[in-house]
């Protein structure tokens, strides 16, 4: 599908719409779309997705500028009615092959009312693309901009639904307003929300990506992170356990072992053969992951304290630790701790950790972390935002239905 993403400007001019457009070009490109972005400032992102540049599309431009006076004004001179025209011209080349137009906040805010109205124009034309009018803010329900407005055209194409389009806002307050001004039923405009981009906001390493990827780790709540390596002293069995039993409770939950078989045993390796075929017999396959399936060798600590990051607590049943540094890494990230009661843990942790026997009941075990997740407001948002608020868990849900 040929995707055209409209705004007055795009990155790297710095602002939420901007950033939100970023987004969206970038999941749209890599799910197979061709995806251009018209603005009247910014650059291309990449040669897969180019900008059309179009300076009158600009909210401040020197001619934009002398209109957007006027306008104020309440005066609709010839000068808003040569710009409308030459838009609408600019308009049609830029879009020419292009299956779906997605406009951002152009046609609920007074930046430049020209290129709204030839918009319009256009739309009433039938010379547009299938139109997707995306509301960031809107001018007639936000007091600031109440003083540049007046009734009548063009200033009403804010508050006018023009038919044939799908309106879509980024908040249920954006959906009230929408529906009180423009007279439409709340279930016809669509909520989708911002979100966050995980791999840049934790600065993830590449491998960590990768990993994450293959596992869809991101896609799991509660996280369970056990980053050592597999040996009988573990105890990791009883890790397996407590996720089934969790599971019971948040369906959702996983663990991630993060490191490889212990180099120094052979009985390493039938230990591992133990936990794969428990992970089968507890159909824990796609919830338990090991890390050494899918990489040879140690991971680099680089990649270890990303796992750190993205987890929801650290579960650590060993039998036997010298000392036990996954507990003090664990600290560092803010991660909840649930730890055997062995004592070089019990020494680390004191009372800021959750402990229980190496030989607990595996649903004692769970009892006890889901406890914790049901009373803990930051794990719970966490959660929920990852769930919800990631930009890839927002085009799964939202935007892939949206372009169908």
């Amino acid at each position: 599908m040929n995707i055209a993403l409209l705004h007055y400007s795009v990155p790297p001019i710095v602002g939420g719409v901007e950033s939100v457009i970023a987004h969206h070009a970038r999941m749209m490109s890599g799910d197979g779309h061709s995806v251009r972005l018209i603005a009247a400032r910014g650059e291309a992102m990449n040669d897969d997705i180019p900008l059309v540049r179009i300076p009158l599309a600009d909210s401040r431009h020197e001619r934009v500028t002398q209109m957007n006076e006027e306008l104020k004004r309440g005066e609709v001179t010839a000068n808003f009615e040569s710009l409308r025209d030459e838009l609408a011209g600019e308009l049609q080349n830029a879009l020419a092959d292009a299956n779906v137009l997605i406009v951002h906040n152009v046609c609920s805010l007074n930046k430049n009312l020209a290129l709204t109205a030839a918009l319009h124009q256009l739309h009433l034309a039938g010379k547009l693309p299938r139109l997707i009018l995306w509301h960031h803010d809107l001018a007639w329900t936000t007091p600031r901009y109440l003083p540049e407005l007046h009734e009548g055209y063009p200033w009403n194409l804010l508050k006018t639904d023009w038919g044939g389009t799908t309106h879509v806002v980024v908040s249920d307050l954006r959906q009230d307003e929408l529906a009180g001004l423009m007279n439409l039923d709340h279930d016809s405009i669509r909520v989708i929300p911002n979100g966050v981009d995980l791999d840049r906001f934790y600065k993830l390493e590449t491998l960590t990506q990768e990993l994450l990827d293959k596992t869809h780790l991101l896609d799991a709540a509660p996280i369970l992170l056990l980053p050592v390596r597999i040996t009988p002293r573990k105890n990791i069995e009883l890790a397996l356990q407590t996720v089934a039993e969790l599971r019971k409770s948040y369906p959702q939950a996983a663990l991630v072992v993060t490191g490889p078989l212990g180099p120094h045993n052979a009985n390493n390796i039938r230990y591992f053969d133990i936990l794969t075929n428990l992970r089968r017999e507890l159909s824990l396959e796609g919830s338990v992951h090991f890390l050494a399936e899918l990489r040879d060798g140690f991971l680099p600590d680089e990649v270890i304290a990303d796992f750190f990051r993205v987890a929801d607590a650290l579960f650590f049943p060993s039998r036997e630790e010298g000392f036990g540094i996954p507990l003090i890494e664990a600290a560092f990230s803010h991660l909840p701790a649930f730890c055997a009661d062995i004592p070089p843990l019990k020494k680390l942790g004191v009372s800021d950790a959750q402990f229980f026997s190496p030989d607990e009941d595996p649903a004692n075990a769970a009892k006890m972390v889901a406890g914790y997740f049901q009373t803990s407001m930051p794990v719970r948002l966490a959660m929920r935002a990852r769930a919800s608020f990631r930009w890839e868990a927002i085009y799964r849900q939202h935007i892939e239905s949206l372009l169908a």
